[in-house]
Parts: structure tokens; C-alpha cells; sequence
């Protein structure tokens, strides 16, 4: 994307959230163990979410029937969170629901294997037709585009990967067609996001455009505390 990522040493000097907006917010943790990056991602969602709320405490967290967090108490107050290795990606937007998702260029992947399993025929075939390297790459933007719009509906992978479905060529990945629960294609906005060397991530919603204010934060930079979470 042409928009560049800001960097931050602390949430308390991040905007507020404008009706418009879509905040999203890079965090590369200390630790690469998997249970200590997601404490650290959720501690930060924790400050987000208060502040983007204005609330004196951590808003209290449920999931709908398919796993997508969600603040009762702020219905306006979209969120979503996703981590590869040791990185953090979070986004959020005010009555707009999102999905975003990453993953880490060097993960050890079978594309061909899981596209042929669970991707559409065409894609499938348009991965085969790929060389290694440059199959890799475009595996992982389909991957981080289908988790993206996936979570974006509240669905999750039980929706069907193959029934998000997008053409892959040399110039990238392009949503190209949808099973009709999640509407028609061009009613999605796709947003290809590279926080770091060595990453790949996808945001996405089903809506007007928004205005996407990225921001970095250093991984010891929340405010005193998240409060109960």
C-alpha cells in the first residue's frame, strides 16, 4: 500500500478513531513463544479498546458463535486481531466489522497440497502453474485474503475457503468471486498490508471507502496496565 507506517512509543499519543477510520496497528512482540505473543496482543488490545472507547476500564470481551471477538457493551466498536511468529497486527473501525491476518513470509507451507484440498479448482491450478518462490508469495496473499474476509463476516474457516475465491497471477491476488451469503465482490474492500520485511497481511471489510491510518508500536509501549481482559 502507498501508506507508510507511523511509528509510536506509547497508545496514549495515538488519534482518536474517526467515523471513517480504520486504525491498524503493528506490534513486533519481544518473545516468539506463541502463548507469550497472543498475552502481549491481547494486553495491547485491552489498552486499544479502552481508549478507542473512552472507557475507565478494559471493555469486556465475548465471541459470537464462530470464535470473532466482540465488545456487548460498544456494539459500534469493531475489532480484530491476528499474530505470525512474533508479530501483532490489530485493526479497528467504528460501525465497521474487519478482518485482518498475517503471516510470516518463511512459514513452512505446501501450497500446492492445500490448495489442491481446500482452495477453488482455479486457484489450485493457477498456484500449479506458479514457480516455487512466486507460488509461495501468492499462496499466502490468498491465505491472508480469505482468513481476512472470513473473519470480516464472523464465519470463520467453517464458511469454506474454497468458497472465497481469487485470481492469482504474477500481479498478485485479486478477490474474484463469492458464495452469495458474503455478497458480490465488489462490494469488499481488500487492503494488502507488509508492516515488516518478511510479512504478508490482508485487511479486509465489506463496505464504503475508509481512511487506513497504520501505526508501529514498540512492544513494551502500553499505557500502565490493561485492566481485566
Amino acid at each position: 500500500m502507498a501508506c507508510d507506517w507511523l511509528q509510536t512509543s506509547a497508545i496514549e499519543g495515538a488519534p482518536p478513531l474517526g467515523d471513517d477510520d480504520i486504525h491498524v496497528w503493528y506490534m513486533p512482540a519481544s518473545t516468539r513463544d506463541p502463548r507469550e505473543v497472543l498475552r502481549a496482543a491481547r494486553s495491547v488490545r485491552g489498552v486499544l479498546l479502552r481508549r478507542y472507547a473512552r472507557a475507565r476500564f478494559t471493555p469486556r470481551i465475548e465471541r459470537g458463535a464462530h470464535g470473532k471477538p466482540f465488545a456487548p457493551e460498544h456494539p459500534a466498536l469493531h475489532f480484530n486481531l491476528s499474530h505470525a511468529g512474533s508479530h501483532v497486527l490489530l485493526a479497528f473501525a467504528s460501525d465497521q466489522p474487519l478482518g485482518i491476518d498475517l503471516e510470516c513470509i518463511d512459514r513452512r507451507v505446501a501450497p500446492e497440497a492445500i490448495s489442491a484440498r481446500y482452495f477453488a479448482p482455479a486457484e489450485h491450478a493457477a498456484l500449479a502453474a506458479m514457480d516455487g518462490e512466486r507460488r509461495k508469495v501468492a499462496f499466502l496473499q490468498a491465505w491472508t485474503g480469505k482468513e481476512a474476509v472470513l473473519k470480516a463476516l464472523g464465519e470463520g474457516l467453517v464458511f469454506g475457503l474454497h468458497r472465497v475465491e481469487f485470481a492469482l497471477d504474477a500481479s498478485g491476488a485479486r478477490l474474484h468471486a463469492l458464495a452469495p451469503p458474503a455478497g458480490p465482490p465488489d462490494a469488499w474492500r481488500l487492503a494488502g498490508l507488509s508492516p515488516a520485511e518478511g510479512l504478508i497481511g490482508t485487511l479486509a471489510w465489506r463496505g464504503g471507502p475508509r481512511r487506513l491510518r497504520l501505526f508501529t508500536l514498540a512492544s513494551d509501549a502500553t499505557e500502565g496496565g490493561s485492566g481485566p481482559s
